[in-house]
């Protein structure tokens, strides 16, 4: 029988859009509508109530490749017209592109409205929201459904079409022409650059801004939207999709790869030689870059990155801060280090998320692969290539992630009180690294060999999540025994996925 869920909160919306055999649909046209009034509400509160009254508030609205995202955009332009707003359909577009519109003064829009449920499968859709300041966080979302009643002003909304996405890419062309400017008009003539969009929403960037700054995009693929995403997951952080980047590289003898998430606020690449640049090797490219800008910064990251990381970041005279999982996480202990004081240039996960102090503390994961193009020419002129950024960053011989369901209604504090014991368990060649600030993180010695370990509750599934790195061979699989004998004296949790390994 199939289930309906409770929309799932945190600093968006997510729920299901398409009923499946397993699931009903908890995203409709009707909750669609609901959330649209409280999305006005949340608007007033931030002072925006003289605005609506004179029927001068203006919410653009975006989707992503998705099935379900027409009906859903018209739901809520159709709720937001009655409710006496103006609204912008942008059509097709991208997380990132929603923000600059309240930013780009020919839109000026009060608030931009992304439906999107970036990674997950083609049933799922979602809400994201941006104001001028920027993404709303998890307070603000629960405001917003405690708050869904419809408003009247007394006035009749507008709608109007327009095209967002030329002027986003425009203004990315501008930033990299700049930065590029002693190499001429066209700084990537010459370049061989795929692009893989996932059939998500990234497919413009091979037209509207490498073809403009001369690269050759000749074995692009997946540019097409398509919400039933055929291919592959579009999502920089799952192997098929990396495989399927790297296999057209190689085969195109491509200079560079870069591949999107659905809605574009992730990003990774691949180097000439299929080298993959995510997780820690695109934080270390990143880093690089940033670094070389910006002498002694600091770059947030979550907290399951590489030894090695810290290292390259240190010895190129930055200091890393692991901090909390979750891209708004990270981003808001960036935003708190600047507040400080303290320079804080770069945030960004493993997950590909990453934001710039630069560029309006923003994820935007095509902004990441213009700082990358930015320097390309630079490196060319030097008889390099993106691979060489990272040539100092020393790679784990070991790396695995399990993930243990724990079998509690209140499994937090459950999976919370599993990692106080391990933290108080004494283990030979286990010793607790006091700089971490999520779950418990394991520096492993002899007779484990180099490296470590960090166990963590996942931020929304009932999960503990045991990420592990070790510079021997065969040392992870000398750690799991000693583990899955400490995680058996719980009897809530679920250890399948320990015993496959």
């Amino acid at each position: 029988m199939a289930k309906k869920l409770p929309l799932a909160l945190s600093s968006d919306i997510r729920g299901i859009a398409v009923a499946t055999t397993d699931y009903k649909e908890n995203l409709t046209p009707y909750e669609i509508e609901k959330i649209a009034g409280g999305i006005i509400s949340f608007l007033i509160k931030k002072g925006l109530e003289e605005k609506y009254n004179q029927g001068k508030l203006i919410i653009g609205i975006g989707q992503d490749s998705r099935i379900s995202g027409r009906a859903l955009k018209e739901a809520m332009v159709a709720s937001f017209n009655t409710q006496g707003v103006q609204v912008i359909d942008f059509g097709l577009a991208t997380t990132p592109a929603m923000f600059m519109s309240t930013q780009f003064p020919q839109f000026s829009c009060d608030a931009g409205i992304m439906l999107t449920a970036s990674h997950l499968p083609y049933y799922y859709n979602g809400v994201k929201i941006f104001t001028k300041t920027g993404g709303v966080e998890a307070e603000d979302v629960a405001y917003i459904m405690a708050h869904s009643y419809q408003h009247k002003n007394g006035l009749k909304g507008t709608s109007q079409t327009a095209d967002l996405i030329s002027v986003y890419s425009a203004d990315l062309v501008e930033k990299i022409s700049l930065a590029t400017k002693e190499f001429g008009e066209k700084p990537l003539e010459g370049w061989h650059i795929i692009v893989d969009a996932g059939n998500g929403a990234g497919g413009f960037f091979a037209e509207k801004v490498l073809q403009v700054l001369g690269a050759d995009t000749t074995g692009s693929q997946f540019l097409n939207p398509d919400g039933h995403f055929p291919n592959h997951i579009p999502n920089p952080d799952n192997k098929e999709a990396m495989a399927s980047i790297k296999a057209a590289v190689l085969r195109e003898k491509a200079d560079l790869g870069v591949i999107f998430d659905t809605d574009v606020d992730r990003a990774a690449l691949v180097g000439p030689d299929g080298a993959v640049l995510n997780r820690n090797n695109l934080i270390a490219v990143l880093s690089n870059i940033v670094l070389t800008q910006h002498k002694g910064a600091v770059i947030v990251t979550n907290s399951p990155t590489s030894d090695h990381l810290k290292t390259f970041i240190e010895a190129l005279g930055g200091k890393q801060v692991r901090y909390i999982s979750g891209y708004r996480n990270v981003i808001n202990k960036m935003i708190a280090l600047n507040n400080e004081g303290i320079d804080t240039q770069l945030a960004i996960e493993t997950s590909g998320h990453a934001a710039f102090k630069e560029n309006y503390n923003l994820d935007d994961g095509a902004y990441v692969v213009a700082k990358i193009l930015m320097i390309l020419p630079q490196l060319k002129a030097k008889g390099q290539t993106i691979n060489d950024l990272i040539a100092q960053l020393k790679q784990p011989a070991q790396t695995m992630e399990i993930r243990l369901k724990i079998d509690e209604t209140n499994f937090k504090d459950y999976g919370q009180n599993v990692i106080d014991a391990l933290r108080k368990a004494d283990f030979i060649g286990f010793k607790e690294d006091i700089e971490n600030e999520e779950g418990v993180r394991m520096i492993l010695s002899e007779p484990y060999g180099t490296g470590w370990f960090l166990l963590r509750l996942s931020l929304h599934e009932p999960l503990l999540v045991l990420q592990i790195e070790n510079d021997e061979n065969d040392m992870i699989q000398k750690v799991l025994p000693i583990l899955r004998k400490f995680f058996a004296t719980f009897t809530s949790l679920d250890l399948t996925s320990l015993d496959k390994k």
